[in-house]
Formats: structure tokens, sequence, C-alpha cells
């Protein structure tokens, strides 16, 4: 959805359809969005509020999330890392680099003449290696840190949970924010580990014999759309 009047314009699309629209779950579950009073034939006072609530608290959530993002980006920026694809070799420089090669120069010391990575140069005179194999490009750069509040029912149960290195450490570097009686854990990780820890949270849900706690469960819930807010 673009926003409050997309939803609404999508909901006269269904009410002039004849197609009904329930929420499965939640406090909104019982209500039809697309029912309207006979007399007026116009949309529900309760649900236009409830539908422009929830479109002006997801574009909160849009806000919160892009600043969270750039704070990671400039997090990153700050300790040297760099986001996009490396550099390659400037096509005018290619022959150059190329004779420079044959001359016997090393690709360490070209990409360091030239400031690209040593895929970069490895990529200019791929046929000319000894195995004559044309290599790829530099890999995919990697991912950078995004910083999401984790719920803190969320962060004490993975805190028990047996995670690997790389899911653990993210978890001892959050900060703790504060909220009424609870609280939230502010956690810098690439998407893939906030996936990562995602993932082990799953028996939060409840399934296979084990009942599931309802707050547990709604703290995922929060967690699991942020995450799924991320840029895959």
């Amino acid at each position: 959805m673009r926003g409050n009047q997309h939803i609404l314009d999508v909901l006269d699309v269904l009410h002039r359809d004849r197609l009904a629209l329930r929420i499965h779950d939640g406090a909104f579950s019982a209500m039809d969005l697309t029912a309207r009073p006979p007399r007026t034939g116009e949309l529900l006072s309760t649900v236009k509020f409830m539908v422009q609530t929830l479109a002006a608290a997801g574009e909160l959530q849009r806000d919160l999330q892009r600043e969270l993002t750039y704070d990671g980006l400039r997090a990153a920026e700050a300790k040297g890392a760099k986001g996009g694809r490396r550099p390659a070799v400037v096509a005018t420089k290619t022959d150059g680099v190329r004779t420079a090669y044959l001359e016997g120069r090393s690709i360490a010391a070209l990409a360091r003449d030239h400031r690209v990575s040593r895929g970069a140069i490895r990529t200019a005179v791929a046929d000319l290696l000894p195995d004559h194999t044309a290599r790829e490009e530099d890999a995919p750069a990697p991912e950078l840190p995004v910083i999401l509040d984790m719920p803190g029912k969320i962060a004490d149960y993975l805190r028990t949970t047996e995670l690997k290195p790389a899911e653990r450490a993210p978890l001892d570097r959050g900060l703790v924010v504060r909220r009424g009686q609870g609280y939230t854990l502010r956690v810098s990780a690439a998407p893939a580990v906030h996936r990562q820890l995602l993932a082990r949270c799953q028996p939060l849900d409840g399934g296979q014999g084990v009942p599931a706690v309802p707050a547990q469960r709604k703290a995922r819930r929060e967690y699991k759309n942020r995450v799924s807010a991320l840029t895959p």
C-alpha cells in the first residue's frame, strides 16, 4: 500500500466487487473492513478510523526504520566500511594493467597503484593468469549493519539459547532502552544475522506440544515485522 488514501481506494474497489476483507487475528479480527451501512453506503467510521490509524502507525514505523538504517550506515562509514560494489579497472587503463602484469608487476601492487581491489585486477588480466581461467568479479560487498529494536522478551529468550558467536556478539553489544516496566535491546547487526536471530526464537510461536506464551508470541511478531521490513 502506498498510503492512507490508497488503502481507502482499495476498500472501495472491494466493496464494489462485493468482496469481504477480514483480518485473521488480533484486536480487529472480527471486523469486516468492507462493511457499509445500507442507508449511506459509506465506509463505517470505526473502520475508516482504524485504517487511518494503522496507516499512520505504518508510516511512523517506516520512518523510524529509515532513521535507524541511516544511523547504521553512518556508524559503518565512521569505521571505514564502504557499501556498494568495489570499483573496477577503468577501460582506458586496462591495457596498461595487462602490460604491467606481463612485465612482472604483481596483482597486489597493481591494485594499490590503481586503488581497486585485487579481484578487479584479476578480472582485467583473467586470460593471462597461470590457469588461463576467467575469474569472476569481486564478491558482493558485505551487508552493512542495521539497527533494530528487539523486544526485551526476545532478547531474554535468545540469551538462554545456544547461539553462534556471530549471533551472540550483537546481543552482547546491544543497547538497553527502557520502555516502562520492560525494555528493548537496540541491536546492530547485518540483516542476515537479524534473520538468523528471528529463526532462533521460532519456538516462541508454540507448536510440537509446547504452548505459546501470548506475550512472547506478540514480541516475536513485533520483531518479525521489523526484520521483514529489511531489504533482502
